[in-house]
């Protein structure tokens, strides 16, 4: 038999308000026709940032985060508060720039995904051979996305 609960607040033990609902590995949710259930923790963004890339760099907003280090124009290391489990979770990354130039976003040539860590380039694309030049962004976005430790 299917147990349902109907609740309209949940609040902590003592009834003060606020909740702390934790959330196991393998909890999922139903999609919204009901279809298919999809791993709830899985498929949540672990860090993201948005940050001025020009100058002094610095976050207006951001999760998971401890730190950024502005390496040379374009070049920017995220420090991330909790470590990924392993180094194949996914980055991505977009920039706009004062005159609105296609940035693509990578990973630095001299360093390799780390678990506490990510190094990567803004960069446009610019010349008719596709030619990259890093840039500092004015607005930099950055995501990553994986398994935590």
């Amino acid at each position: 038999m299917t147990s349902q609960l109907n609740v309209d607040t949940i609040v902590n033990k003592a009834g003060s308000g606020g909740t702390n609902v934790k959330v196991a590995n393998t909890s999922t949710y139903v999609s919204d026709g009901g279809a298919v259930s999809q791993n709830t923790v899985q498929s949540l963004c672990k860090v993201w940032v948005n940050f001025n890339g020009v100058g002094t760099i610095a976050a207006r907003d951001s999760f998971n985060m401890t730190s950024l280090t502005d390496n040379g124009t374009g070049d920017y290391t995220t420090t991330f508060a909790n470590d990924f489990s392993n180094a194949n979770y996914v980055f991505l990354g977009n920039s706009m720039y004062e005159n609105s130039r296609s940035h693509v976003h990578g990973q630095s040539s001299n360093t390799t995904y780390a678990t506490g860590s990510m190094r990567g380039i803004s960069a446009f694309v610019a010349g008719t051979n596709g030619e990259d030049t890093a840039t500092d962004g004015d607005i930099v976005n950055r995501a990553y996305l994986g398994d935590l430790a």
